[in-house]
């Protein structure tokens, strides 16, 4: 996302009335900009190996019909880890040959769905597997197993996938572990697909290639007991972190396929096909979302602007601001960048706790009443994944286009309307009010 195109979009959603004192906040995803990022990623893998790669999106990242459906018209197919995500991949289209289920907690039902559909599955555990193994033959399924490197983790302890202890994957390293993995798919001709994902923001890069590296070794020693090329597909995961700090694009697609060539070579001479499943990278820096500063005071001498965005849309940053702090721009109530000398304030949100900060002591044009905050970098895991404290709505959604610079040269489309009271009524039990009486 260009901060041209970003500038434009926030003076017509203003003008076009997306972002009024009935509807104070808005979320707004760049169409060009996830077009780019999808072209990006495509090119980046297609430099470096001339075998078969399918982009998968981690669906968890944006759970978004149009934004799937978006990404499926570019290429990208899907990956799910829920019955509610299976179902969003099938509503926008994606085939079901370019859909991955990794669950840790498949039930025999959503194992089923995805086996008679056809759907990859990557089996989590030996439990899972000896399920699998009343499949055999029967399915169209491309099959596998996650396995954990145990390579270690990242600076964010609840993302990091890869360590000693994570609930994701046979560990290789515990006690008759590996051999274990290998007699598995000696025992299982039709397991064809290996899987690990050892990225995730705060994952340094070279953390993630040596978790790469481990399992492209373990699926040469596979082939090797085979005697053949058994493993034919490797499931490398995603977890390219992002940079939240600037408007940089960084690490990159191409910057990380390129080391995976240097430092894993065998893992791209063709021999094996790819699967990744990039998510946050994709859409993170190709959203933010707007939100009207409603009253300013000042408490302890320090200025604070109340907005209506808070931890039903950042919900990780509130939390843990720590591991997630995010850019903040300051607009006027016209949608022109705010300017004047930065003063330190912090940035509030609706929620009733005191934690419910989008930025604590941020050097900011004074915001005033009426002004407009965008949180940037928010196009993945921030409003779509909506969390409803205090029975706060799910913001609208919105993806925009730039064909000129005035404000109706922007066009918007609707991709997931604002939630209505009577919405937030009827999912709390509203029509069964006397069922406890």
């Amino acid at each position: 996302m260009t901060v041209d195109r970003r500038h434009h979009a926030v003076r017509a959603a203003l003008q076009q009335g997306l972002l009024t004192e009935e509807q104070p906040v808005v979320a707004l995803l760049d169409i060009a900009g996830i077009r780019a990022s999808a072209t990006a990623l495509r090119a980046a893998f297609a430099a470096v190996t001339d075998a078969p790669v399918l982009h998968a999106f981690a669906v968890k990242a944006a759970p978004l019909v149009p934004v799937l459906a978006l990404l499926n018209d570019e290429g990208i197919g899907a990956e799910v880890a829920s019955p509610g995500e299976l179902a969003l991949a099938r509503a926008a289209g994606v085939p079901a040959d370019r859909i991955v289920l990794d669950s840790p907690a498949k039930t025999p039902a959503e194992l089923a769905e995805a086996l008679t559909l056809g759907i990859a599955v990557n089996a989590d555990n030996p439990q899972e597997l000896a399920r699998l193994d009343a499949w055999a033959g029967g399915t169209a399924s491309a099959l596998g197993i996650r396995v954990n490197p145990q390579v270690g983790g990242g600076s964010i302890e609840a993302l990091s996938t890869a360590t000693a202890t994570s609930k994701f994957g046979i560990a290789l390293r515990d006690e008759g572990a590996r051999a274990a993995v290998v007699r598995a798919y000696l025992d299982r001709p039709w397991l064809t697909r290996l899987h690990t994902h050892s990225g995730s923001q705060g994952i340094p890069l070279a953390r993630m290639i040596d978790g790469v590296r481990e399992v492209h070794g373990l699926a040469e020693e596979i082939n090797a007991a085979a005697g053949r090329q058994q493993i034919t597909t490797i499931d490398i995961g995603g977890g390219l972190p992002v940079n939240f700090a600037s408007d940089e694009t960084a690490p990159t697609f191409a910057q990380y396929a390129q080391l995976l060539k240097e430092q894993v070579p065998g893992l791209l001479d063709g021999r094996y096909g790819l699967v990744t499943e990039f998510g946050r990278s994709l859409l993170a820096k190709n959203g933010f979302f707007l939100a009207r500063v409603e009253y300013t005071k000042v408490s302890g001498s320090r200025p604070i602007a109340v907005t209506h965005a808070g931890v039903q849309v950042a919900t990780r940053t509130v939390y843990d601001p720590a591991s997630w702090p995010l850019r903040i721009a300051a607009y006027d109530d016209k949608g022109s960048p705010k300017t004047g000398e930065p003063v330190v304030q912090d940035v509030a949100g609706p929620a009733c706790f005191a934690g419910d900060l989008l930025a604590a002591g941020r050097p900011l044009p004074l915001l005033e009443p009426g002004d407009v905050v965008a949180a940037l970098d928010t196009g993945a895991y921030y409003f779509s994944n909506h969390y409803g404290y205090n029975s706060l709505p799910r913001v609208g959604v919105h993806g925009y286009a730039v064909d000129g610079e005035e404000s109706d040269s922007v066009r918007f489309s609707l991709v997931r309307a604002p939630q209505t009271m009577a919405e937030i009524v009827a999912e709390s039990g509203g029509g069964l009010a006397g069922s406890l009486l």
